[in-house]
């Protein structure tokens, strides 16, 4: 994919069980999205992943355990009207339980068929969930 401009840059994770994919929500907002966030200045992608999974759902990650997926753009979610780079990996394996933890209220697993009443971050309901059904790691 070619480079598009951004105001936002963050690294998420597919964190896969039970052949579903984990999503969370932060406290005072309604979007479920995938565990991750924003990179401080001078933190690489990865960096910010492995950073992120530890602060909002209390889990260690090896950058070894990171497999990247794509690079993916889209307007942010909340009505903002900022655009969005997200940058996605797949976590291969991590220590700890996860839970939530500091901005994080709730986090849910979702299989291919998103629940009519649940409102999911644009990248992960348009590219990732389909990109994960159409190679079967989920169901």
């Amino acid at each position: 994919m070619t480079e598009q401009p951004y105001d936002i840059h963050k690294a998420a994770a597919i964190i896969m069980q039970d052949r579903k994919v984990l999503l969370t929500r932060s406290k005072g907002k309604d979007v479920f999205v995938s565990p991750g966030g924003k990179l401080e200045a001078g933190e690489t992608p990865v960096q910010a992943c492995v950073r992120e999974l530890k602060e909002e759902i209390s889990v260690d990650v090896s950058e070894t355990d990171l497999e990247y997926v794509g690079t993916y753009y889209a307007e942010a979610a909340g009505g903002s009207g900022k655009a969005l780079r997200m940058d996605v990996y797949t976590v291969h394996n991590y220590a700890g339980t996860i839970q939530p933890d500091n901005e994080i209220e709730e986090i849910v697993y979702v299989g291919s068929v998103v629940p009519e009443d649940m409102e999911v971050g644009s990248i992960f309901q348009h590219e990732i969930i389909p990109y994960l059904t159409a190679h079967d790691l989920i169901d």
